[in-house]
């Protein structure tokens, strides 16, 4: 008689553990294994494709700072040998783990050379929405190249 109940703890455990085990692989109905289109990441603390992107598209300029954990890529100030006069400045942040339009910011300072004086100018607002969009563009592509192979 007691190893009844003991036997019955037994099936409920080795019927329940497969269960709960199965239930820690996967969120919300979606398939096992690795979700590359998600990108949900978990050696940096941001979307890597938008990191990546991110480094590829401002690999022209020095690096000030980055921090993969909070997302954060600050250039050095950057003249262009074309515009001699002028020069910029950009900070990416990446606010979200998935690769997503709005887990995307950028900013850019950008100054003009006045008689020996870095002078601050404005920066027009499509310079700006011209990098995000390459930014876009590039961590799409680097998705896209994950999952086909």
């Amino acid at each position: 008689m007691i190893r009844r109940p003991r036997t019955a703890i037994m099936l409920s455990l080795a019927l329940i553990a497969p269960l709960a085990l199965g239930a820690c692989g996967h969120k919300g109905g979606r398939p096992k294994g690795p979700d590359l289109a998600a990108s949900k990441v978990t050696t940096i603390g941001v979307n890597a494709y938008l990191w990546r992107a991110s480094l590829d598209t401002l690999s022209f300029m020095p690096l000030l700072q980055t921090d993969s954990n909070g997302g954060v890529i600050v250039t050095d100030w950057y003249i262009n040998p074309a515009a001699p006069t002028e020069r910029v400045k950009v900070t990416v942040t990446i606010l979200d783990q998935d690769l997503r339009a709005d887990g995307l910011r950028v900013a850019s300072l950008r100054q003009v050379n006045q008689g020996g004086q870095w002078v601050a100018a404005p920066v027009q607002a499509s310079t700006v929405q011209k990098l995000e969009d390459i930014i876009l563009t590039r961590a799409r592509d680097l998705r896209r190249a994950a999952v086909t192979q």
